[in-house]
């Protein structure tokens, strides 16, 4: 059964831009989503929105509802109580292009700094079997849809856009993260997490862990244990000691 629901939509440019009111019918089982392509049908043609699968897979459709980084596709309109205005801006972290749509090339700007995967030389397919448990630690990581909620919603360079120079972000140092767990991988991205891409702005606030679509425990299972890495490397005494002791090589 249908109703009529208010919705305050962010509308404007780079330049400058303003929440717009429109009333809209919604209908059982419908999402976000689906009441904007409706505004975007019938009132509203010019409205920009990012979309693709609607299946909650391409992380087109990011945004803010009622303040909180969602995927419009994956949030139902059931859970907002009737009556209630449902607000809905683009993502804040990010530069408006037009509407609801952001740019969002910060992100890919600082993947590319990091180094890919580089097996040991020489090789071939077939010559190494990974572990089960090798596969499983990082599996995880590889469901990321990259939607960009949790580099949006981390205070670090939400609330300090200075700190976009340094900082690379969660979903950045996830990537790392799974490198540096995989048993094949031979680059030590450690120092670069620390010294460039800025593995301590993070405080571990897991907030960008409160808002990943795929449940991926960023926080926990990939910053944390970066960072335990990157501080034995850095403060274990035995670690330190064995990096200053010359290892023979032959018959030196």
């Amino acid at each position: 059964m249908g109703y009529q629901a208010s919705f305050r939509i962010w509308r404007g440019d780079k330049g400058d831009g303003s929440l717009k009111d429109y009333t809209v019918e919604v209908n059982d089982g419908e999402v976000i989503l689906d009441v904007l392509h409706r505004i975007q049908a019938e009132q509203e043609n010019d409205l920009a929105i990012r979309w693709n699968c609607k299946a909650g897979k391409c992380g087109s459709c990011s945004a803010e509802v009622n303040g909180k980084p969602r995927l419009m596709c994956l949030t139902r309109m059931n859970i907002f109580p009737e009556g209630e205005p449902i607000t809905v801006t683009p993502l804040r972290t990010f530069p408006v292009i037009r509407d609801l749509v952001t740019d969002v090339h910060f992100n890919y700007d600082k993947a590319r700094e990091v180094p890919a995967f580089q097996p040991p030389e020489g090789l071939k397919p077939g010559e190494y079997r990974m572990q089960q448990e090798d596969v499983a630690r990082s599996q995880e990581f590889r469901k990321c849809i990259e939607c960009f909620l949790c580099q949006n919603t981390c205070h670090a360079i939400r609330d300090h856009e200075d700190n976009m120079a340094n900082f690379a972000g969660p979903r950045v140092l996830m990537r790392v993260a799974e490198l540096d767990m995989h048993p094949l991988d031979t680059v030590d991205r450690r120092k670069q997490a620390q010294d460039v891409l800025g593995l301590s702005y993070c405080n571990i606030t897991k907030c960008c862990t409160e808002v990943c679509p795929e449940h991926i425990k960023i926080t926990d299972n990939a910053l944390i244990p970066l960072k335990e890495r990157v501080v034995d490397d850095k403060y274990d005494p035995v670690r330190w000691l064995g990096s200053k002791i010359r290892v023979r090589k032959g018959d030196e």
